[in-house]
């Protein structure tokens, strides 16, 4: 029998040109076009909350929370082991830390607690650095963030429910709101034969009394395709009245201490943010009290819909920043053929492109949000705010959210194969890319919206041209691009079928309003030249000659 060979170590399993762990990451510290704008939009007073949350939420301990949520996603219990309905929604405990961690930093209650400039800027800014650890549990946040204008308009509901919605105690425990240290609100408007077109919704609202009106009680009927955070503690929702499209407070347990007829018939099997829960439920004759004016309930809750808007750019900016900085660790980190992955020009190219794009999500988001404080100062700076703020909104969301899908893409693709691997955490967010373009709004609904704001919002167009004038005259790429966007709105024919064209222009022009105001020159003007001036191609990496790549990149490093 012949002597085995001895053993020895495969070399083979040496680890050579990988990069080191990108965990831990400081998200603010690192992160300069984020804080510039915080501190430019009226928020700087935030910024120790801020700062705490940017480790916080780099750590390996909260990335892993939401790695686990998504591992072990929402699963519903509609009985008990003796037949009972329950109707309830189980998450993994990692689910319950985020929402704990993002109510205990006020994520949801910034803006409202406690009113000061810069509320819904600082709001915004802590979004943006959660969503880099996991986007789902932005989702009851931003409802129960958006919910509150609308119950604050209904002064017996808004007793009853703002000290605990505005709680910076998560209670994730099912039982009435009147036991509960915190809750939280969702929201069911869509339904299935209607999807945006909430008009066509069926569900039907039978008075319970006498009454009439905000504040009257009533039993709702019917089917909504789609509702999300369906553990939330109460829903706002819309059914018909005898009135209309009214809207409704729907509270999962009875004044009695019951459980609600809310009936949740199956979780959707969803492409990303699988770590939180969308449902069907079905209304049997469900206990519900009227918010706002019966007959008006689209113009009741479109409030709510205005402020979700803005956590839906923000958490799709927020993913984009995750992306970029996940590619640039990489590049950083890596050597291909020869020299540091990203010294090659090519790669330099794409990385500075996704860069300008980042940078350019993130000024015109906590643009947007400032002038939601505006709207909602005493004294507004001028007499446009509100318009403003509903206007800018829907044109952030609409093309931030479009671009979102692109960046994490390109970002992916930057790690080659390893991208393509969960373990790398990229796979994570290009399944969640897509969604914010299409809650709340997919891009023609927006993009109608733009259109109807501007035709019917007082103001709006007011608005707008007082925000292109500040503008105008810094560079001659712009100048051509307002230009262009003056003479689509006069020609009001063609304006529906020109739509998404004149949303992303209003989207670019802003954009570059803000990078030649307040970043650097090289990336203001590379912004410009490829967004603006037309020298770009398709794809990112097109950049024209002489593009600052160095200063670009060093600018999104922190």
């Amino acid at each position: 029998m012949a002597d085995r060979a001895p053993v020895t170590a495969f070399p083979t399993h040496a680890v050579t040109n990988q990069p080191t762990e990108y965990l831990p990451c400081d998200l603010w510290a690192t992160d300069a076009p984020l804080r510039d704008a915080v501190r430019r939009e009226g928020a700087a007073w935030a910024e120790p909350a801020l700062a705490s949350l940017g480790t916080a939420a780099g750590s390996e301990a909260v990335m892993a929370l939401g790695e686990l949520a998504n591992r072990h996603p929402p699963r519903l219990r509609a009985f008990d082991a003796r037949g009972r309905r329950l109707d309830e929604v189980e998450f993994h405990p990692a689910y319950h830390e985020l929402m704990t961690l993002a109510f205990g930093r006020r994520l949801h209650a910034i803006a409202w607690a406690h009113p000061r400039p810069g509320g819904h800027v600082a709001h915004a800014a802590l979004g943006y650095l959660l969503t880099q650890a996991e986007a789902g549990v932005l989702c009851p946040v931003a409802m129960t963030y958006a919910a509150v204008p609308v119950l604050r308009a209904q002064p017996d509901l808004a007793a009853a429910w703002l000290p605990r919605l505005l709680s910076d105690r998560y209670d994730g425990r099912a039982l009435p709101v009147s036991e509960k240290t915190g809750a939280t609100i969702g929201m069911a408007m869509t339904e299935k034969q209607g999807g945006s077109d909430v008009r066509a919704n069926s569900t039907r609202a039978a008075p319970l009394g006498s009454a009439a009106g905000p504040g009257a009680e009533h039993a709702l009927t019917g089917h909504k395709w789609f509702c999300s955070a369906p553990m939330s503690d109460a829903f706002l929702t819309l059914a018909h009245t005898d009135k209309g499209l009214s809207c409704f407070l729907v509270p999962r347990w009875r004044p009695d201490g019951t459980r609600n007829a809310i009936r949740l018939q199956r979780l959707k099997d969803k492409l990303g943010n699988r770590s939180n829960a969308s449902a069907e439920i079905e209304y049997d004759k469900a206990w519900a009290v009227m918010v706002g004016e019966d007959g008006r309930g689209i113009a009741t809750i479109l409030d709510m819909v205005h402020h979700t808007r803005l956590d839906c750019a923000m958490a799709a900016a927020g993913l984009m920043r995750a992306a970029l900085a996940r590619a640039l660790h990489h590049a950083t980190h890596r050597t291909a053929f020869g020299r540091n992955l990203r010294r090659h020009p090519l790669m330099g190219a794409v990385l500075a492109d996704l860069a300008l794009e980042v940078e350019a999500a993130t000024a015109l988001v906590m643009r947007v949000a400032r002038a939601f404080d505006e709207a909602e100062a005493d004294t507004a700076p001028h007499p446009f705010a509100r318009p403003f703020a509903r206007l800018a909104v829907a044109v952030a969301k609409y093309w931030i959210t479009k671009r979102c899908p692109a960046v994490v893409g390109e970002a992916l693709e930057c790690h080659g194969g390893n991208g393509y691997v969960e373990e790398g955490g990229m796979p994570r967010l290009y399944r969640e890319a897509p969604l914010n373009a299409i809650w709340e709004g997919s891009g023609n609904v927006i993009a109608l919206d733009v259109l109807r704001t501007l035709e019917r919002e007082p103001g709006a167009r007011d608005a707008l041209e007082d925000e292109l004038a500040v503008i105008r005259g810094m560079d001659g790429r712009l100048d051509a691009r307002i230009a262009d966007i003056r003479a689509m709105l006069s020609n009001r024919n063609a304006l529906e079928l020109q739509g998404r064209r004149l949303v992303e222009r209003l989207a670019l022009a802003l954009q570059a309003g803000l990078l030649l105001r307040h970043a650097p020159g090289a990336v203001a003007d590379a912004f410009c030249a490829s967004r603006l001036g037309g020298d770009w191609g398709l794809v990112f990496g097109t950049l024209p000659p002489g593009v600052d790549v160095v200063a670009i990149l060093a600018r999104a490093e922190g």
